[in-house]
């Protein structure tokens, strides 16, 4: 099930839940339902003429498209130290198009009651860089010591639209 084709549902219960691979882009927290995640791999050189927030990696016998999401967000990139471990997210969209997104950490699973997943606004979505993620979901943290986790589910089919 893909979390960007959920709608609003009037008989959601507390037990249904989905999977979803959580990741940091700066101060924000960024979500991929698993059903669209393919693997993870470790950072592979990536080509981008730096213009914008795509990039190309080949990994085996493919050429991927790779989103830096920190840099289509804020405008530039993260600045990643030798010692960071970078990955690469591999997940699919709804065309079965496989695309990359560079991820300084490993992303940490969840299961999300599904009716604490809400749908983002159409106008804040045309409004704001964000348009990218479709819902958004609160979760408290394990860790006492931290406050709620605010995800933003990231809709795989608005990450590679056109430029």
């Amino acid at each position: 099930m893909n979390t960007a084709n959920l709608s609003p549902q009037s008989k959601i219960t507390n037990t249904e839940k989905i999977k979803l691979l959580v990741f940091p882009i700066g101060n924000l927290n960024a979500g991929l339902h698993i059903d669209t995640v393919q693997k993870i791999v470790n950072y592979s050189t990536i080509f981008s003429s730096g213009l914008n927030h795509y990039g190309l990696v080949t990994l085996g016998e493919k050429e991927i498209i790779v989103i830096d999401l920190h840099k289509k967000l804020f405008n530039q990139s993260e600045i990643l130290d030798r010692n960071d471990k970078k990955y690469l997210l591999l997940a699919l969209n709804s065309s079965n198009e496989t695309f990359g997104i560079l991820i300084k950490n490993a992303p940490e699973l969840y299961d999300i009651p599904l009716n604490t997943i809400r749908i983002l606004p159409p106008s804040y979505r045309r409004a704001d860089t964000l348009k990218i993620a479709s819902h958004v979901t609160v979760i408290q943290s394990e860790n006492e010591e931290e406050e709620e986790k605010t995800i933003f589910i990231l809709d795989p089919d608005e990450l590679i639209t056109p430029i």
